[in-house]
């Protein structure tokens, strides 16, 4: 029997939630450096020029309905004028990045979606998911979509769901440890 998909995804995500992550709790109270943002800023670039990329091509597999709709309606979002990529580049002028290559850590997590394409529709959407459902923790807006139609998503495997929405949500948190690793440094 088919199960919805983010209570996997939720589970996928234990010890794993973004906002718990120590950078993320020093951005929330003001204690990161203008460098560190510099080089956050120059790493989550590839990140969003990335994401309407994956969004296209899992709409490009699914069939007419909500969940395409709602893929859809993500991938819109990301890319209308001005565009989030348009809007973060203006974070990272005001940082200094410069068009940095991606670090380890970065090409892991672009990898990670990459893979969970690879790995079909039911992965795919689970790790896009394992990181809008974390987003709609700080801009709820973003999400509302993907979120409120996944769940008639039927999972046809939930091995797949569940490896898709780890590996993004592992992936995450290793390029969130990369930021903290550099202070340290």
């Amino acid at each position: 029997m088919a199960k919805p998909i983010k209570p996997i995804v939720r589970a996928a995500l234990q010890g794993r939630r973004l906002v718990e992550h120590p950078f993320y709790r020093r951005w929330e109270g003001g204690r990161l450096s203008f460098d560190e943002l510099h080089e956050y800023a120059d790493q989550y670039r590839h990140f969003e020029a990335s994401l309407p990329v994956t969004l296209a091509a899992i709409a490009a597999e699914l069939e007419d309905g909500p969940i395409r709709a709602a893929v859809e309606a993500n991938l819109a979002d990301e890319v209308t004028p001005p565009s989030h990529l348009e809007l973060f580049e203006r974070f990272a002028r005001h940082y200094g990045a410069d068009g940095a290559a991606p670090s380890e850590a970065m090409a892991d997590l672009l990898d990670a979606y990459r893979s969970c394409l690879r790995d079909g529709t039911t992965a795919a959407l689970a790790g896009v998911l394992a990181y809008e459902v974390q987003g709609a923790d700080v801009a709820r807006t973003k999400a509302d979509g993907l979120v409120t139609h996944i769940d008639a998503l039927d999972v046809e495997s939930e091995a797949a769901a569940a490896a898709g929405a780890s590996s993004v949500a592992t992936a995450w948190w290793a390029f969130l440890d990369e930021r903290e690793a550099a202070v340290a440094a």
